[in-house]
């Protein structure tokens, strides 16, 4: 369908300038791909929230407002008048359909007004790969994140925080790092209701996850489980979605994931399935057998009927970008096939991991003890330094994969003498201590006690900009939420920590200009919304939830980098979760209404 462009000079002409992006569902694909948008005007057209969204309506003049549906109205946004970029008759198939309905509001019971003209206002974004699991629990306010608009944290890439045993609870009570909690929870829901309970800023949610449910079972071993064990991982699986899990969640490059074969893999999804819960996996390779391992995540969509998902979609190693290419073809024809295969990604060139991903699962066979207790092994060792160097492809060698040890950047440590090391390359630090790369890995690892922190640099810029132009492609951070000062300063994350999202919409959108602002809004919120089966979530719509973004598309900026990961991003001014200002004028206002957001399984006891 054809858009006004005649319109849309006038208005243009007129002085009404763009400001945000209305993500409205339908089935259309000029719809999905346009998705409308909202401009402001000087005359004084305005929006309310509250903690839910009651409508947003097309009239003649092309005005719109939104108004709180127990009339407890909070925020009002002067200045928020809509012009559509969609043509008349898509219009009018959005009225048939009654997606958008008018009901204006009485707008005296105001608390505060926010004055958009020029700004962006959009749905709350959605991290698809959060690992704020312990970040959370030091600092409810997710100030990394929620800065850079993203009002929900989904965790779970296969190790879940729960369902835990005691030997489990012991492990993480023992191995935790600079962030010390008590473990005050059994089973996932419990830890998620914990956290809505301690008080958070955000959303959050979590899949269940498969390495979790495997070490709860079966333990740390390379063996696959006894029918009797497998019926025991089928029911955690189906407790959890009972509880809210999104679905299942695997890392099958890391043990003990990888000790899982793809039947143990499907009959945990047909359980997740069953519940309306999606897969989602880390897939047994992103380098030499991309293809294959993505083959494997096709085929247990298809024998568990169940919808998947690629965690952070790449084609790892410069021997391998061109793989690209034959993996976007993989996933649309299995898209043309009726299976809803999707994607999501982060927008930086290196990915971030253990040290210990440099070493083949073989000898992590037990766990990360039985590992820790096999490099004082001289004949290991030399095994292992053999191994880090071979272009493996029965295993997913990251090391290898990043081309040399200037390449790998330490990034955390548990123990304060190495912390030092912080911010320097493998290569620099074997340098300084004068022996091999190979044997300074093994070396910090047995000092430290850790699988170490460390950022993998793997991927090709020309290949992040063609995957966030795919429409089936969403964003996930991998990494935790953090703030700038504290305990968190006491090691580096990836910068992705403080600058995945906003990436998207300045960088990518605004300065590259590889995709639209409308379709970035649409992959940062109503995709990834809609692929999990969120309820009211993922865009401004008549009976929606209040996550909503506000923010300047001329400004929006990332600042963190590898040396100095710890930068806010700035551009966005104000946020609410749950029709609650969490971020006012670029400043957190402290506020923790994030609520534990359950999946389509959910049963309330």
């Amino acid at each position: 369908m054809r858009l006004f462009k005649k319109k849309e000079q006038a208005a243009r002409h007129r002085g009404i300038t763009p400001v945000t992006i209305l993500c409205i569902p339908g089935s259309w694909t000029d719809l999905t791909e346009i998705k409308g948008a909202i401009w402001t005007s000087s005359s004084g057209e305005y929006m309310v929230v509250g903690e839910m969204l009651i409508s947003i309506k097309r009239q003649r003049q092309y005005k719109i407002e939104v108004c709180d549906r127990d009339e407890r109205m909070s925020v009002l946004f002067k200045n928020a008048g809509r012009l559509t970029r969609i043509s008349e008759e898509c219009l009018n198939e959005i009225e048939k359909h009654n997606l958008v309905i008018y009901i204006s509001g009485d707008t005296g019971s105001l608390k505060e007004e926010i004055d958009v003209h020029g700004m962006a206002v959009a749905p709350g974004f959605i991290n698809m790969l959060s690992w704020a699991t312990e970040s959370l629990i030091q600092d409810g306010r997710s100030q990394s994140d929620i800065r850079q608009g993203v009002t929900l944290e989904v965790m779970g890439e296969g190790t879940s925080m729960g369902p835990l045993n005691p030997k489990m609870k012991a492990e993480m009570a023992s191995t935790q790092k600079d962030i010390k909690y008590k473990v005050a929870w059994n089973t996932l829901g419990e830890y998620l209701t914990y956290l809505e309970k301690k008080g958070v800023s955000c959303n959050v949610a979590s899949f269940i996850g498969a390495g979790t449910v495997r070490t709860y079972v079966v333990g740390e071993d390379n063996r696959p489980p006894t029918p009797a064990e497998l019926n025991q991982m089928q029911q955690l699986v189906k407790q959890a979605m009972q509880e809210g899990a999104m679905g299942v969640g695997s890392s099958l490059i890391y043990p003990p994931d990888f000790f899982a074969k793809t039947d143990e893999l499907v009959a945990l999804c047909k359980e997740a399935s069953a519940c309306g819960g999606i897969y989602i996996s880390h897939m047994r390779s992103e380098g030499n057998k991309v293809n294959e391992a993505l083959n494997e995540l096709i085929t247990i969509a298809r024998e568990a009927n169940i919808h998947a998902e690629v965690y952070h979609m790449k084609a790892a190693g410069k021997a391998n970008w061109h793989k690209l290419d034959s993996m976007i073809h993989q996933i649309e024809n299995a898209r043309k096939q009726g299976l809803n295969i999707t994607a999501d990604m982060y927008t930086y060139l290196a990915g971030a991991t253990g040290l210990t991903a440099a070493f083949p699962p073989s000898l992590q066979d037990g766990g990360f003890g039985k590992l820790w207790q096999r490099l004082h092994n001289p004949a290991i060792r030399t095994q292992m330094a053999k191994a880090m160097d071979s272009n493996a492809t029965e295993w997913e060698n990251l090391y290898y994969g990043a081309g040399s040890p200037d390449k790998v950047l330490l990034l955390a440590f548990k123990h304060d003498s190495l912390k030092k090391y912080t911010g320097k390359t493998l290569a620099e630090v074997a340098k300084l201590r004068k022996k091999s790369p190979e044997e300074t890995a093994m070396d910090l690892i047995v000092q430290d006690s850790t699988r170490i922190e460390v950022a993998y640099f793997l991927m090709d810029e020309n290949n992040v900009k063609k995957q966030i132009a795919l429409p089936w492609v969403s964003f996930g951070s991998d990494e935790g939420s953090f703030a700038n000062e504290g305990v968190f300063l006491k090691s580096n994350p990836h910068p992705r920590a403080y600058g995945n999202f906003i990436r998207v919409i300045g960088k990518y959108t605004r300065d590259d200009k590889v995709i639209r602002l409308q379709d970035a809004i649409r992959k940062l919120a109503y995709l990834p919304a809609t692929n999990l089966k969120l309820k009211k979530r993922g865009a401004l719509l008549k009976g929606y939830y209040a996550d909503v973004v506000v923010f300047d598309p001329l400004k929006v900026q990332d600042h963190a980098t590898y040396s100095n990961p710890h930068k806010y991003a700035t551009g966005i001014t104000d946020v609410f979760v749950n029709g609650v200002q969490v971020l006012k004028n670029g400043d957190h206002t402290g506020a923790t209404p994030g609520r534990f957001i359950k999946g389509p399984g959910y049963r309330k006891k």
